[in-house]
């Protein structure tokens, strides 16, 4: 059975592909050990702390993501795996577990950066003014 997942950060866009297998997980085409920074390859594998060993064992996840910076790849690809994982083993404890270790594992975190506006260099931030 193959179950096909998405997950969303900021801009970035993950998508990610469950499957039965021997335990690989691949991000772009490449095996997640060779993921850099560190920070990133271990969000991504949070998912896998929650749940019990041989659940990664079973599987084969290919995740592909586009868009976004270095951390907000992360957080997609974990939020995709995490959905993956739920909906491959169909488990309601499973979900509830990730829902109590952390929310964001399997709902996207909706929060977008706010438009720039006139008068100033950024959303908020306005230009100086002096009167001298």
């Amino acid at each position: 059975m193959v179950t096909n997942t998405s997950g969303k950060k900021k801009t970035a866009i993950a998508r990610a592909t469950v499957r039965e297998g021997t335990g690989k997980i691949r991000i772009n085409s490449q095996p997640v050990e060779l993921m850099d920074p560190e920070m990133a390859r271990l969000k991504v594998l949070e998912p896998f702390r929650v749940v019990d060993e041989n659940l990664r064992d079973d599987v084969d996840i290919d995740v592909t993501i586009e868009g976004g910076g270095v951390m907000g790849q992360a957080d997609a690809a974990r939020t995709a795996v995490a959905r993956g994982l739920v909906q491959h083993t169909n488990d309601a404890q499973l979900r509830d577990a990730y829902m109590d270790f952390d929310r964001s594992l399997l709902v996207n975190d909706v929060r977008q950066s706010e438009p720039k506006k006139w008068g100033g260099p950024g959303a908020r931030a306005r230009y100086q003014k002096s009167y001298r």
